[in-house]
């Protein structure tokens, strides 16, 4: 899914610089996923293994998110061992949801 078509317009994050915050997502995904559901078709939950530095580089990546993209709301909950990462859009960025879902996936399926 290298193709950044959904990323809507309403993102101010510069172009030449999605690619790279796409690729941190991915890498988070890959690397602490856990589990994922889809409780409503506005809302994706997540859940990422904890560890070191792991909680301040979900908070980072979403401060940085909120920043660029003010249709998201994030809610992080972080516990010893697990960090939920709830999202949230409005009805005219379901498709960017939609997409984001499909990375985790994506993500959960190569692990």
């Amino acid at each position: 899914m290298s193709d950044l078509a959904w990323v809507p317009q309403s993102c101010t994050l510069p172009s030449e610089e999605r690619p790279l915050r796409v690729a941190e997502w991915d890498a988070l995904f890959a690397e602490r996923l856990t589990s994922r559901c889809r409780p409503q078709p506005l809302h994706l939950r997540l859940e990422l293994a904890g560890g070191d530095g792991v909680e301040d580089r979900v908070r980072d990546l979403v401060e940085r998110e909120s920043g660029c993209c003010s249709f998201f709301t994030f809610a992080t909950t972080a516990g010893k061992d697990l960090i939920q990462l709830n999202l949230s859009v409005d009805q005219a960025h379901e498709a960017v949801l939609d997409a984001l879902a499909a990375r985790t996936a994506a993500a959960g399926e190569s692990q």
